[in-house]
């Protein structure tokens, strides 16, 4: 399991002084962006011409995230198909289990030229099965 950490910061809130639920998206995507940096991923995806798009997200908000919360979103591969990958990811307040808010993200590998989804194969393929099997 990947960790990120996270400070809320006054940007984050809203007027009800709370983070705002559309920056729960973007933590979570920071997260993905560092696993898939610090697992070895992205090279794999952009040196075959490869994109990765989200073509689902179920997010879940448990508790408020507030100014000067720190934060730990926690990500991992749950399931690799032959076509999408199942990400599942957990915010939760740093040195607790306390969760603010948990989320599954769907993913596929898309063809940057021909602009279409394709099929995992190869050591992109590999990789994946690899995280998978890591939890």
């Amino acid at each position: 399991m990947h960790h990120t950490a996270i400070r809320v910061r006054g940007y984050h809130l809203d007027v009800f002084q709370h983070v705002n639920n559309a920056r729960y998206l973007e933590f979570l995507e920071e997260a993905r962006w560092s696993y898939f940096e610090d697992t070895g991923l992205t090279p794999l995806f952009l040196d075959v011409g490869l994109g990765m798009a989200v073509v689902n997200i179920n997010i879940n908000y448990r508790r408020g995230a507030v100014l000067n919360d720190d934060l730990v979103v926690r990500t991992r591969f749950e399931s690799v198909q032959q076509r999408n990958a199942v990400l599942a990811q957990e915010i939760v307040l740093k040195g607790s289990d306390t969760v603010v808010a948990d989320a599954k993200i769907v993913f596929v590998a898309v063809d940057q030229k021909a602009g279409r989804a394709v099929a995992f194969d190869g050591a992109l393929k590999a990789k994946l099965d690899e995280l998978v099997a890591a939890v």
